[in-house]
């Protein structure tokens, strides 16, 4: 699958809350791949960027499963942990505000506020139950998915803070965007 697959603000899908996934079949272990090759897709067209995580309703399938990059710091390990019904049960530690970028959101970034350690309980790829504390970046980023999940999107968390959105220059360097024009210009972005 490729990059054009993802869809982006203001498909309505992506403010829709995705099913639970009863069975790990082999149509579900097809979403999978297609995720995963969406997503490194997406990722070899920017220089500057990774793909740290895909929900699956970024390719307009509206099921509660996630993939996060194995390892984030490594652009040549292009491997996935998928998450199937991915849950939060427990918060922790303080929250903690940091940038955030989504393949769904073209062309910018936020500072959004997320707990810096979470509780994790979700399905593996083999239908087994599994259990985990996640922290810093990953924590970060599993509750970014589990956000799309429920259909919300990382810029719903930052819409009135003024200092909040940046964009990518060509360095790779964050520079901030103007809040006011920004909203002007993309207020179709946001549910009324």
């Amino acid at each position: 699958m490729k990059k054009e697959a993802i869809i982006t603000l203001p498909h309505a899908h992506l403010r829709q809350k995705s099913s639970r996934v009863f069975e790990v079949s082999d149509e579900i272990k097809q979403l999978i791949d297609d995720m995963t090759s969406a997503s490194l897709d997406w990722e070899d067209s920017r220089p500057h960027e990774i793909s740290a995580a895909l929900a699956a309703v970024q390719i307009d399938r509206l099921e509660r499963v996630v993939i996060v990059r194995s390892d984030f710091d490594d652009k040549e390990i292009r491997e996935f942990t998928p998450l199937i019904n991915p849950e939060i049960v427990k918060y922790e530690g303080e929250q903690i505000e940091d940038f955030e970028g989504c393949l769904s959101v073209k062309d910018v970034y936020g500072k959004v506020k997320r707990w810096s350690k979470i509780r994790v309980k979700a399905l593996n790829l083999d239908g087994e139950e599994v259990r985990f504390r996640a922290e810093g970046f990953l924590a970060r980023v599993i509750q970014h998915e589990v956000d799309h999940t429920n259909g919300i999107v990382f810029i719903d968390h930052i819409r009135d803070t003024h200092d909040a959105f940046y964009y990518l220059n060509a360095k790779g360097e964050l520079e901030p965007r103007d809040y006011d024009q920004y909203i002007k210009d993309n207020h179709d972005l946001w549910e009324d």
